[in-house]
């Protein structure tokens, strides 16, 4: 999120906003701020509340905030990685925050070898690999161009899903890709703006919802006021999977309530998908509102039946694995009072590789239910996702190779229903050609490059035109803040 505030505590209104975004990322937190003469940043490995406290936020002074918790979908989980990202400029200093997944990081290595030579610069210098820290070398420009007139001369070049918020010492932008993949809101405060991925962030900073940031848009915010410059056409394609999993409940994307078109998708799911049975119960909390709309379409009854501990994170975005089957067990508790002899309809939101719902079963059935119906409010999720969800290979998602009652019968439940591509689409009232439902369908909405030039990890690979990282702090030393904001709190 991004913050313009003359006489505001920014750096405090900022890490309240991350607050409210800390389910889009939990890898790590940062925040930087300008006071017109200097950036300064803090960020660190790990949650908001675990990253922040109040001698850091009190250091961290001026007009101008950015703020960002990770989420890793290109580079790894490093504190390197950490964003906002820090780059010298022709005129001074950048500090960025990215929200998305760009598909053509491999291009974007040849253009910054070619600017600015082969040697690693900034960010990248410092073992950055991420595709952040290639904007933010492009951002560099020279000293016959602004910021501004630099980033509109980069933006066109940028492929895939980004939601960027970045500031120099004077200025906060905002830019969103022509697509619109990923949310980005305008809101306005007393005296002054912010821009942040969903609506619930304007909430908490008591900022008034003004607009969304328009796919192909560059904002700037200064002292001379609010600027708007389209760098591309509206080729709209905004991610379906927001309304069912990813933004929460009490965000509205495009003008519709995320609430409302979970329930609907609930809705529509118990009229596809009806059963005989005594309760409904959700997988909490993102299943929470599909389910009560599965319970008021069939008319059975609706039901706490698992108890989510929560201060475990979201599963399906944990960096490995092994942890990703630990917070599975971790996370969810039957009531066993309550389901013991039920016939059950467990409603979801999705299943990817099916880890989560299979040891979901097998706790239901242990607790004492007669039946469990797994019924889903997201179509099969059969393809990955490259702009900026972590689903990883083909291979990993359970929905390949395997029919829905196969899906089921490998999960241990007495039936699975999953929502059609037309009831999920219809619950978010949006136009079937303005989503992007690549994780369901595989028609991508963003040309793909080939597969040897896409990938998590690479920008991690030797053989890249740049070269080997070396000590990049000299290339920010006449960037005012910008040498020891580099360096690990």
């Amino acid at each position: 999120m991004g913050i313009w505030a003359p006489g505001e505590e920014v750096a405090k209104l900022a890490y309240f906003g991350l607050y409210a975004l800390q389910h889009r990322g939990q890898e790590s937190a940062g925040i930087a701020t300008s006071n017109g003469e200097q950036l300064l940043v803090y960020k660190d490995m790990g949650l908001v509340s675990q990253v922040f406290d109040e001698t850091a936020l009190n250091a961290l002074q001026g007009h101008i905030a950015v703020g960002h918790t990770r989420y890793s979908t290109t580079g790894g989980s490093t504190w390197e990685n950490a964003q906002p990202t820090l780059g010298a400029t022709a005129g001074g200093t950048v500090a960025l925050g990215h929200n998305g997944n760009l598909t053509n990081s491999a291009e974007l290595v040849d253009l910054v070898a070619e600017r600015y030579g082969s040697q690693r610069r900034g960010e990248l210098a410092r073992g950055n690999t991420t595709d952040t820290a290639l904007i933010t070398a492009l951002l560099a420009g020279d000293p016959d161009h602004t910021l501004e007139a630099t980033a509109l001369e980069v933006l066109p070049r940028l492929k895939g899903a980004f939601c960027l918020v970045f500031m120099d010492e004077h200025t906060l932008y905002a830019a969103r890709d022509p697509q619109g993949v990923r949310p980005l809101v305008l809101g306005r405060l007393e005296r002054g703006w912010v821009v942040a991925s969903e609506t619930p962030a304007l909430d908490i900073v008591g900022a008034s919802f003004v607009r969304e940031i328009e796919p192909g848009e560059l904002v700037a915010i200064d002292a001379d006021g609010l600027r708007s410059t389209r760098f591309a056409e509206i080729k709209r394609a905004g991610c379906a999977f927001e309304y069912v999993y990813l933004a929460r409940p009490d965000t509205s994307i495009a003008g519709r309530s995320v609430h409302a078109a979970r329930v609907a998708m609930g809705r529509r799911l118990a009229q596809e998908h009806p059963v005989e049975a005594d309760l409904v119960i959700p997988v909490p909390e993102s299943g929470t509102p599909a389910a009560v709309g599965y319970a008021a379409e069939s008319g059975i009854r609706f039901g706490q039946g698992l108890t989510k501990n929560a201060y475990v994170g979201r599963t399906f975005i944990q960096p490995s694995q092994t942890l990703r089957q630990l917070g599975i067990r971790l996370k969810l508790n039957p009531l066993k009072d309550v389901i013991r002899g039920q016939r059950l309809v467990v409603v979801d939101d999705s299943i990817v590789r099916g880890n989560t719902q299979r040891a979901l079963v097998r706790m239901l059935r242990e607790a004492g239910a007669a039946e469990v119906h797994i019924r889903i409010s997201s179509p099969p999720v059969k393809w990955p996702c490259f702009y900026g969800i972590d689903f990883a290979s083909r291979a990993e998602l359970i929905a390949n190779g395997l029919a829905v009652e196969e899906i089921g019968a490998s999960l241990g439940a007495d039936s699975l229903g999953y929502i059609s591509p037309e009831g999920m689409i219809a619950a978010t009232e949006q136009p079937a050609t303005q989503l992007c439902t690549a994780c369901f369908s595989g028609k991508y909405p963003i040309e793909l490059p080939p597969a040897d030039r896409l990938g998590k990890h690479l920008l991690e690979q030797n053989e890249l035109p740049l070269g080997a990282p070396e000590d990049g702090l000299a290339t920010l030393l006449h960037g005012a803040g910008g040498a020891t904001a580099l360096d690990h709190p």
